[in-house]
């Protein structure tokens, strides 16, 4: 996983970004994890669908299109659960309430300095 900056409207959102490298780091993500910190944040892409079999904490999730628009917002999506977007190109995951918290919702724009990674 790769760390990475992240910010809404040229406004920094308070989060620890990660963005995953490869096929194991997508297909593991957060899997076994206890819980998520309030500043913890994952990116998966490509991604339109995910998983949270093998995990204990909720989540929300944040679906972006290949522009880094949201277009999709799941909040609290409980362990054993599936969710999609069809027009996704990338999954946001943060601990549960954090994308309203934050004013995530289908619209925003999001700029991801990744060093080049997309």
């Amino acid at each position: 996983m790769k760390p990475a900056r992240i910010s809404a409207g040229g406004a920094p959102l308070t989060l620890d970004l990660n963005i995953t490298t490869g096929m194991f780091d997508r297909l593991k993500g957060w899997m076994g994890r206890k819980s998520i910190a309030e500043r913890d944040a994952l990116l998966i892409q490509p991604c339109n669908s995910i998983h949270t079999w093998f995990m204990y904490a909720p989540i929300d999730v944040v679906f972006l299109d290949r522009h880094r628009r949201v277009v999709g917002v799941r909040n609290n999506v409980g362990p054993r659960r599936l969710c999609m977007h069809w027009r996704a190109a990338a999954a946001l995951e943060l601990q549960a309430g954090r994308s309203a918290a934050l004013g995530l919702a289908p619209g925003v724009q999001l700029d991801i300095d990744d060093g080049g990674t997309r």
